[in-house]
């Protein structure tokens, strides 16, 4: 049991917890950071495929089930820095448009209650807090901004400028992927000084080096130089409890080596992933919150998002010698492509392919038009790409807690066509890059078992809005008929885009934290 009282209490130290702490920490405020996890341990099986991809070393090993009563291990990472530990760093904006309403082939993605405007000055915060490089304007689809990226984009080595060059040649616009990275180089090579070496470890696995800008290195560590910020590690969050009428959170219920505590704030922040703020929600249910905590709408855990993500390893009919492959990206078609009037997504390219992820894929039958070719010369071969779609929320695809604990996710694919689309899309320009025309899915890209798009850009289990029918959190991510619970990661999304949520994620969490900052300081 804890005696002590603070200010703030943050459940969950990645993208959203670790941004709103560090925002916080100035205030002299006293913080605690509640997380799961530990910090994540620098090894060598960090840069180990097989550890990573393979045996899922550094992934969850809880057991979560589909709706069909298939078992999974979902594609979540317990750390200090959450699954930043492990992210790709791309970090893009979602377009202005995607705050609208946009028809899809299967429905309607619905507009946010807040325009890109009221997002826009923390985007540029966002991206220079978490050091993203990238090229102001290369980007059809980027929408407007205050001011250019912070650092210069990613050189591309030679196989990959050959890409861009062909793709250009064809009248495409291929771009620098922005980047969250801590590199400093110079005419494509890295300076001595540099955290990252453009390594082939980055996309998926943890850093070795500490050169990928995540929760852990950007935020939590700094904001721990504060006094007044505290970081609870290895501590679970049971449940949140709450006055007898149900309006304010009142504790924190900890299980931490086993021994049961409690935590007490004046404001708690849940920022443990879509996934798991809607799972605490669903545990903390009581008289005064019979269906789960700010459950009033029945909306908790409901409308979950995870986009239509897709992992393709192409071979090159020369050796592909990129060691750092994630520098280039391709928006083209996502608005809509001459042959189809709705918006189909966007191709990213992935980190490159390693012998032992290709050998323990279940490869598919057309690889017999390269056989006997070793798996690591295969991987060298490799030209690796990340497709992604928009899904749309529908209520029926939600995440639910048992009454034995049993956590049952359903999803039920969306919008597949436009993403088969963009598929025939890339096959189409393989033939110009230089590469075989097929496409070969690299399924352990997106976690063990994990149903299609994985959980790795998990949303929508708690939408914002205006109406407390219609939605679980108000317009500051203040859970609704609660004086003093707000939730800060990718749950208030009402619609996901097609592009990577984390920049959005952080952008959030200091527009809320600066709502914080005020609401503590007119309470003095």
């Amino acid at each position: 049991m804890s005696d002590a009282r603070y200010d703030v209490i943050v459940i969950g130290s990645g993208a959203g917890g670790g941004s709103l702490a560090l925002r916080l920490a100035p205030s002299g405020k006293r913080i605690l950071i509640i997380e799961r996890g530990e910090y994540l341990r620098r090894e060598r099986d960090n840069w180990n495929p097989g550890a990573v991809f393979v045996d899922g070393k550094y992934q969850a090993t809880e057991t979560w089930h589909g709706a069909d009563g298939s078992s999974f291990h979902p594609g979540l990472h317990y750390f200090v820095g959450g699954n930043t530990k492990v992210y790709g760093g791309a970090l893009f904006r979602l377009r202005a448009e995607d705050f609208g309403e946009i028809v899809h082939a299967d429905g309607v993605s619905p507009a946010w209650p807040l325009g890109y405007d009221a997002f826009e000055p923390y985007y540029t915060e966002a991206e220079r807090l978490f050091h993203v490089h990238g090229l102001r304007g290369a980007d059809p689809t980027e929408p407007p901004a205050s001011g250019p990226y912070p650092y210069p984009p990613v050189s591309h080595e030679p196989r990959i400028q050959e890409l861009c060059d062909a793709l250009l040649r064809e009248g495409r616009r291929p771009f620098p992927q922005p980047l969250a990275i801590l590199l400093d180089e110079a005419e494509g090579r890295v300076l001595p000084h540099s955290a990252c070496i453009r390594c082939d470890a980055f996309d998926g696995f943890p850093c070795l080096t500490n050169g990928k800008a995540d929760a852990q290195i950007i935020c939590i560590d700094p904001a721990l130089r504060h006094p007044n910020v505290t970081l609870l590690t290895g501590a679970y969050v049971d449940r949140l409890e709450t006055d007898a009428a149900g309006r304010s959170v009142t504790a924190v219920h900890v299980t931490r080596g086993g021994e049961k505590e409690v935590y007490r704030a004046d404001i708690v922040v849940s920022a443990c992933g879509a996934l798991s703020s809607a799972l605490l929600m669903l545990r903390s249910a009581s008289d005064a919150h019979p269906r789960g905590l700010a459950n009033g709408s029945d909306l908790v855990g409901r409308n979950y998002m995870r986009h239509n993500n897709s992992a393709f390893m192409a071979v090159s009919r020369r050796p592909n010698d990129t060691v750092f492959q994630k520098t280039m990206a391709l928006n083209d078609f996502y608005f809509g492509a001459d042959d189809w009037d709705y918006p189909l997504g966007g191709i990213q390219m992935l980190g490159k392919s390693h012998g032992e992820q290709v050998r323990a894929e279940v490869l598919p039958e057309f690889l017999s038009w390269l056989p006997d070719m070793p798996f690591d010369e295969l991987a060298r071969h490799s030209v690796d790409f990340w497709l992604m779609s928009e899904d749309l929320p529908r209520p029926e695809n939600r995440i639910t807690l048992g009454r034995d604990g049993r956590v049952t996710l359903a999803v039920e694919e969306t919008n597949m066509e436009a993403h088969q689309r963009l598929k025939a899309k890339l096959e189409g320009m393989l033939d110009v890059m230089d590469v075989h025309p097929h496409l070969i899915p690299r399924s352990l890209y997106l976690g063990r078992k994990i149903p299609i798009g994985g959980t790795a850009h998990q949303a929508g289990t708690m939408r914002f809005g205006t109406d407390p029918t219609t939605s679980v959190l108000d317009l500051d991510c203040r859970a609704h008929g609660l004086d003093n619970l707000y939730v800060v990661d990718a749950s208030f999304f009402p619609s996901i885009g097609a592009v990577n949520p984390t920049l959005t994620i952080i952008a959030n969490a200091l527009r809320v934290g600066d709502h914080l900052l005020g609401r503590m300081s007119a309470a003095r």
